[in-house]
């Protein structure tokens, strides 16, 4: 078993030790897949260094999220980051889509934003390395039978590394987390 890291604070100030501790236990446990949430590609390009030799899926946030017709992260970003061997997945988000209009619409809740709210308990970053191994999963760039390193965080920034199995969202009961390689204190 590996150590825990626990950092004071959430953000962008933690992105390369989660890089760094991130590709440690991927090379202990021989796993080939990792997932790095960026929504401006800015915390995928500090990561993808430390990650050499292993398929890199970035998932950026979904176009329209912030505003209509609007992709946070730039089109030469991502050219990059697809120029280092990365593959940049843009979509909806597992925990949201079509059920966050029905809760803007008529001002209530759905399963998958109680499902989210329930996750942060355990900091924003762990929330959505899930949702995005979930959201890879469904676009079929990782595979459900195979362990994954997954990346996110809070601030603009990495602070959460989780060791997990993915799953499609329709068998979400299935994903399994089985390591936290870090993530802050909060």
């Amino acid at each position: 078993m590996s150590d825990i890291t626990y950092f004071a604070n959430s953000g962008r100030e933690n992105t390369e030790q989660v890089g760094l501790l991130a590709a440690r236990r991927a090379q202990e446990l021989g796993i080939d897949t990792v997932l790095i949430a960026s929504s401006t590609g800015a915390s995928a390009l500090k990561i993808i260094p430390y990650m050499a030799g292993r398929q890199v899926v970035v998932v950026s946030r979904s176009t329209g999220r912030m505003r209509p017709n609007v992709q946070e992260m730039p089109v030469e970003v991502r050219r990059q980051l697809e120029s280092l061997g990365a593959r940049v997945l843009t979509c909806q988000h597992a925990f949201g889509g079509v059920n966050r209009a029905i809760r803007r619409k008529f001002e209530t809740y759905q399963v998958d934003e109680i499902i989210a709210a329930a996750l942060r308990v355990f900091g924003d970053g762990t929330k959505v390395c899930i949702e995005i191994s979930l959201m890879a999963a469904d676009a079929g760039l990782v595979r459900t039978d195979q362990d994954v390193i997954s990346i996110a965080g809070s601030s603009g920034g990495s602070d959460t590394a989780l060791v997990l199995q993915p799953a499609n969202a329709q068998d979400f009961f299935d994903l399994k987390v089985k390591e936290i390689i870090c993530k802050p204190r909060l």
